[in-house]
């Protein structure tokens, strides 16, 4: 196969690598690059070490660190990798393990490749990659984890569930997902295998990797930790040693099911870009990209929600007079926030709170007569107790009161009721969408099992009182901003248009206060 690829490097065709891992240089020759960066090959005659180029930039690289793309176009005529033979080549990082049927991986002399033998192309990488992929999956798995379950004296439960999180789960889910896959691969006719439908059949178990990717930031921090002691590098050394592994680091070796799941979208695109309308896989390869680029999609969203929960902690730690318990207890964002009127019943008095709703819950904060930048807690509503009730302009019954843009939440359970009056249409039709917005929210969650692991509570806390600790007193609140134009793009941004808090903080002009903006405290509801 090097020959192969020197045979095209040498004919003027342009040969494409795709890095799977960053690459940071070590000499002053080295080409730099990060992962899914596409590397244009100069020079493959050195096994080990590749010359190459992005941009402007050339380079050696480890040939470890790519993989060839499988069909190689040039600009002006099409110079294509392909696979003669209906075996897969198993190419991978840069190297090949072809059978003696798939010898003949790169094809040279063809100038058109019709579509079908690119389809093939896609196919056979597909299932290569799922090959590899299962292979790094079991190392891992055997390799690293189930040794460092026996080293009790070196890691702790909470320790491995952070390094290793649900590797576990994922390496089950995907060899039922590859078995299925080689069910429906034609080894005769390529072109003709129809993976669509498994991709369809196996779209819920692909959420587990929500999980993962979340507590993947937190496995780097902690096994980066680790290895400033000598005997954690030389015990993960020794692991990769003993398993055969190739020469990447565990970390390296972790981040693959992050990279794994966000490759999906973009192999099913290439796919279906060479399955014609008439192949009858091609509505199921439409339908599963449009699949996986929601789980991606999702997965991205909840991973930046997780980034966010350090926000989140401190402006809780903001607001004075807090009671109960910790918002990161049950909510993970902030959905809206704005000041309205609010009468409840048995007390029918009507007084101006300001509101934050998160999902699971809404908490109530007053401002300081004052000091009308300071919050003070004044209680919480369970969303997932009430219900959500418009409530036409005019005299209310419950309330026996004249009322104009307002809306009611009844307690599920009892005849509490509370009723809601905003000052504009226009903010009373966005607190109806944030409502909306918040139990879809929850719903979603409730799916694929999102929630935020203790550790990344316990690490919020941990960064807010190393904030307040710094700040060298008591944690103050924020300066808290006037209420925004519900009708001011940019703001916010809750479903179709509606705005929501992007947690912005900045910090007031006239006091040194650790946080700022929307957030607020639970407990018990009090009046």
């Amino acid at each position: 196969m090097m020959m192969r690829m020197m045979m095209l490097i040498s004919g003027g065709s342009i040969v494409s690598a795709e890095a799977v891992w960053d690459h940071v240089t070590m000499a002053d020759r080295e080409l730099a690059f990060k992962a899914g960066d596409v590397i244009k090959v100069l020079d493959a005659s050195n096994k080990d070490w590749w010359w190459g180029q992005i941009d402007d930039e050339e380079g050696w690289f480890p040939a470890s660190f790519v993989r060839l793309w499988v069909n190689q176009e040039e600009s002006t005529t099409v110079e294509t990798v392909e696979g003669a033979s209906p075996s897969p080549s198993e190419v991978q990082n840069g190297h090949a393990e072809a059978s003696p049927s798939s010898s003949d991986c790169l094809c040279l002399g063809q100038t058109v490749q019709n579509r079908d033998q690119m389809r093939a192309n896609v196919i056979n990488e597909i299932m290569s990659t799922e090959r590899h992929y299962i292979k790094h999956l079991k190392d891992i798995c055997e390799g690293y984890f189930r040794q460092c379950k026996k080293r009790r004296d070196m890691f702790n439960d909470d320790q491995l569930r952070v390094i290793f999180g649900n590797i576990e789960d994922i390496y089950r889910f995907q060899m039922g997902f590859v078995r299925d896959l080689e069910k429906q691969y034609n080894t005769e006719e390529p072109h003709l295998s129809e993976i669509g439908p498994c991709f369809l059949e196996h779209q819920d178990g692909f959420w587990i990797y929500s999980e993962y990717c979340n507590n993947h930031v937190d496995a780097c921090m902690e096994l980066s930790r680790l290895m400033k002691d000598g005997r954690y590098q030389h015990f993960f050394e020794a692991c990769r040693l003993v398993q055969q592994m190739i020469d990447i680091a565990i970390d390296g070796f972790l981040l693959t099911p992050v990279q794994k799941i966000c490759k999906y979208p973009l192999q099913l695109a290439e796919l279906l870009k060479y399955t014609v309308q008439e192949h009858s896989d091609y509505r199921y390869v439409a339908a599963a990209l449009a699949v996986m680029r929601n789980v991606t999609q999702q997965i991205n969203e909840r991973k930046r929600r997780l980034e966010n929960i350090d926000k989140i902690a401190q402006w809780q730690a903001s607001v004075l007079d807090w009671e109960g318990d910790d918002i990161l207890d049950r909510s993970t964002e902030l959905v809206y926030t704005g000041e309205m009127s609010w009468i409840y019943q048995p007390y029918g008095r009507s007084q101006t709170r300001v509101f934050f709703l998160f999902d699971h819950q809404m908490v109530l904060c007053k401002k300081d007569l004052i000091r009308r930048d300071i919050l003070y807690y004044k209680g919480r509503m369970d969303m997932d107790r009430y219900n959500l009730v418009d409530a036409v302009d005019g005299r209310d019954d419950d309330f026996n009161v004249s009322v104009k843009n307002a809306f009611k939440l009844s307690n599920k359970d009892s005849d509490e009721i509370h009723i809601f009056l905003a000052k504009k249409l226009e903010e009373k039709l966005r607190w109806l969408k944030a409502f909306h917005e918040e139990r879809k929210m929850v719903q979603e969650d409730e799916k694929i099992g999102f929630e935020i692991s203790e550790y990344q509570k316990r690490q919020a806390a941990m960064t807010v009182r190393r904030m307040t600790k710094q700040k060298g007193h008591r944690s103050v609140p924020p300066g808290y901003p006037p209420p925004m134009d519900p009708m001011n793009p940019g703001q916010y941004l809750v479903g179709d248009g509606m705005e929501q808090s992007e947690f912005e903080f900045p910090e007031p002009e006239r006091c040194k206060s650790p946080f700022w903006q929307s957030f607020s405290r639970l407990t018990p509801f009090r009046k």
